[in-house]
C-alpha cells in the first residue's frame, strides 16, 4: 500500500512538472525598471502559438504608458515582433493589464518598456513558452462544423455540375440527354477531386495533430541512488536520456549552464511530513551523471527535484524519489561537496512543536511568527498566522533576519543572492525555488539580457565539447576563490552589484527579504527559507493555509 501510495505521489508531481518548477508554470518577477519599481506577473499559455497574460505593478512612480513584446532566444531582437500596448486596469491605480502572442516554442523572455513622468525604464522577464497541453474541440462545435462542412461539400459538387448544364441554357431550353450526362459525369469527377482535397488536408491536420502531440514539452527525467564512499553516503543522480534522439535533445547536458554559481541544484525533502529538508549542489561526473556527499539525514522516502538550466536560459526541474536507509556514523566530520551544502530538521506537518531538539532541528513557524536557527537567531514572517492566503494572487513573502537579542541582523551573501526559499506543497505537487528577485533562474536571466543585445538574426547551438570545457573551468575558478570573492563575483555577474561593488542594483540590502510569488492552487504548504549568517548557511521553515477563492 505504502509503494502504491508513493508511486501515485510521483505519478501526480511528474505529470504536473512545467519547466523549471513543478505546478508553478506562472513567473513573478521584482524589480527596478529605471526609475519604477515594479513587481510583474506573466501567465504564459499552455498552448504554443498562444497568448500570455501580462500585468504590471509600478509600485513607485508614476507611469504613464507601458509596452511589451516577446523576444524569442532563437532569433533575439532582430527577430522580434513589434512592441504592443497594454492597458490601465480600471479602478485599480499602478497596474496594467494586456495579452501578448507567443509564436515559438523554446526559451523566451518579454520585454517590458515604461514611460512616464519620471522618464523611461526597461525590464526582461525570462519565461519559457512550451505546449504541455492539448486542446480538445467541443463536441457541439464539432458536430456543426460536420454539418456546415456537408453542406459546402454538397454545393461545391452541385454547383460543379450546374456549371456544365442548367448554368449555361437559354430561357426556356431543357436539358438534353448528353448534357445531364455531362452534368452526372462532371458532378462525378468533383466528387473524386473534393474528396481528395478533402483526405489530403485530413492527412495534413492529422500528420501536424501527431507533430504537435510528439514534441509537446516533456520534463527530463532521471533516477537518484545512493552509494556508499567509506562510511559517507553519496547522492547520485543519473539522466534519462531514453529517445533522445526522437526528441531533438541534441547535447543538451554538455551546455548547460551555471546558476548561482552551480550546474545543480537538488532539494531533498521527506514525505509525507516535510519534516526532513536538504539543498545540495551535485556536480557532473560525466554527461548523465551527477553527485554529490550526502549531508546526514535520516531515513525515509524523500522528494528529489533537481534544478538545471540549458545555455539558452530554458530551465527544468528532475523530479523522483529515493528511499534513505537509516545510517550510523562513525565519524561526525562529514565531507560536503560544496561549503554551501546544508539539512535540517524540523516538526511533521501534522505533528506541530513536536520533536526532539539537536543541533539540527527547527520549529516551523509560520506568518506572523518566528521560526528560531540553529544559532539561536530567528527570522519573521510577516503576516497574520490566522488568515488564509489565497491562491492565484500575487504575493511578496517578507521575511525579517533578527540576532539572538533581537536586534536586525544583516544576512550574508549566499550564492549571490541574499536569501532562498523552496515552496513546497503538501502532497509535493507544487515545487519553486523563489529568489528575492522573483521565480525564474538568475541564469536565464542573464543569457536573456545577452541576448537582446545580440544582434545574431538566428543564434547557432554552440559546439558542445568547447562549451562543456569553458563552464568546467568557470566552475573550477568559483572552487578555487575565496568565499567573499565567490559572492562578490556571482553578485556581480547577476547585476546585484554595480560594477564597482559599491551597491546594489535590484535587492535592498537590510534585514528584510522578499520574495514573490503567487500560490498556484489551495491546500498546505511549507516555506523553507534559507540566509547565511556568520559564514553559516541558516535554513528555517513555515507553514502556510492557502485557500481556492474561485469556490467562495
Amino acid at each position: 500500500m505504502k509503494k502504491l501510495l508513493y508511486f501515485l505521489i510521483l505519478a501526480l508531481i511528474t505529470i504536473q512538472t512545467a519547466q523549471a518548477h513543478v505546478g508553478s508554470s506562472g513567473v513573478l518577477m521584482q524589480g527596478q525598471a529605471g526609475p519604477y519599481k515594479v513587481l510583474i506577473d506573466v501567465k504564459p499559455p499552455d498552448v504554443i502559438p498562444g497568448t500570455a497574460r501580462i500585468t504590471v505593478f509600478v509600485e513607485t512612480g508614476n507611469a504613464e504608458k507601458i509596452f511589451v513584446r516577446p523576444i524569442y532566444f532563437r532569433s533575439g531582437d532582430k527577430g522580434a515582433p513589434s512592441s504592443d500596448e497594454i492597458q490601465p486596469v480600471k479602478d485599480q491605480p499602478g497596474q496594467f493589464q494586456g495579452d501578448i502572442w507567443l509564436m515559438e516554442r523554446g526559451s523566451s523572455s518579454v520585454q517590458i518598456q515604461i514611460s512616464g513622468k519620471e522618464g523611461k525604464g526597461e525590464f526582461i522577464v525570462p519565461i519559457a513558452a512550451v505546449s504541455t497541453a492539448q486542446r480538445a474541440m467541443p463536441k457541439s462545435l464539432g458536430i456543426g462544423l460536420s454539418i456546415l462542412g456537408l453542406l459546402l461539400f454538397l454545393l461545391m459538387i452541385t454547383a460543379i455540375g450546374a456549371s456544365v448544364s442548367d448554368g449555361i441554357l437559354r430561357p426556356g431550353d431543357v436539358l438534353s440527354a448528353r448534357q445531364k450526362r455531362k452534368r452526372w459525369i462532371n458532378m462525378g469527377i468533383a466528387t473524386i477531386v473534393c474528396g481528395l482535397i478533402l483526405y489530403g488536408g485530413s492527412s495534413w491536420w492529422n500528420s501536424w495533430a501527431h507533430e504537435y502531440k510528439e514534441f509537446m514539452y516533456k520534463p527530463l527525467t532521471g533516477s537518484s541512488s545512493l552509494k556508499q564512499d567509506g562510511d559517507q553516503r553519496v547522492f547520485q543522480l543519473k539522466i534519462d536520456t531514453t529517445n533522445w534522439e526522437g526528441r531533438k535533445r541534441g547535447s543538451l547536458l554538455s551546455t548547460l549552464i551555471p546558476d548561482h554559481g552551480k550546474l545543480m541544484h537538488v532539494f531533498l525533502v521527506r514525505t509525507p511530513g516535510l519534516d526532513a529538508f536538504a539543498h545540495i549542489h551535485p556536480e557532473r561526473t560525466d554527461s548523465t551523471t551527477f553527485q554529490s556527499y550526502l549531508p546526514n539525514l535520516p531515513a525515509g522516502k524523500y522528494l528529489v527535484y533537481a534544478d538545471i538550466v540549458q545555455y539558452s536560459g530554458f530551465a527544468e526541474t528532475i523530479v523522483d524519489t529515493l528511499d534513505i536507509p537509516e545510517h550510523v556514523l562513525k565519524n561526525a566530520d562529514l565531507k560536503k561537496t560544496a561549503e554551501e551544502d546544508t539539512y535540517v530538521i524540523t516538526d511533521a506537518l501534522n505533528s506541530p512543536g513536536k520533536i526532539p531538539i539537536d543541533d539540527n532541528v527547527v520549529i516551523c513557524g509560520k506568518p506572523g511568527t518566528k521560526t528560531v536557527f540553529k544559532d539561536s537567531s530567528y527570522a519573521i514572517w510577516e503576516g497574520k498566522p490566522d488568515r488564509p492566503l489565497e491562491a492565484g494572487k500575487p504575493y511578496l513573502l517578507n521575511f525579517e533576519v533578527f540576532n539572538p537579542d533581537g536586534t536586525p541582523t544583516f544576512p550574508e551573501p549566499y550564492l549571490g543572492m541574499m536569501g532562498h526559499v523552496a515552496v513546497l506543497r503538501s502532497d509535493g505537487s507544487v515545487y519553486i525555488h523563489l529568489h528575492p528577485t522573483g521565480t525564474f533562474a538568475m541564469a536565464a536571466e542573464q543569457t536573456l539580457k545577452n541576448r537582446l543585445s545580440d544582434t545574431t538574426r538566428l543564434i547557432k547551438r554552440p559546439s558542445p565539447k568547447i562549451f562543456r570545457d569553458s563552464i568546467d573551468r568557470y566552475l573550477g575558478k568559483l572552487k578555487s576563490m575565496s568565499t567573499l570573492e565567490r559572492e562578490e563575483l556571482l553578485m556581480t555577474e547577476m547585476g546585484m552589484y554595480k560594477t564597482d561593488g559599491s551597491a546594489m542594483t535590484n535587492m535592498e540590502h537590510g534585514n528584510r527579504i522578499s520574495f514573490p510569488y503567487s500560490f498556484p492552487k489551495s491546500g498546505r504548504y511549507r516555506i523553507f527559507f534559507q540566509v547565511k549568517r556568520n559564514g553559516q548557511v541558516l535554513t528555517g521553515a513555515f507553514d502556510a493555509q492557502v485557500r481556492d477563492t474561485t469556490t467562495l
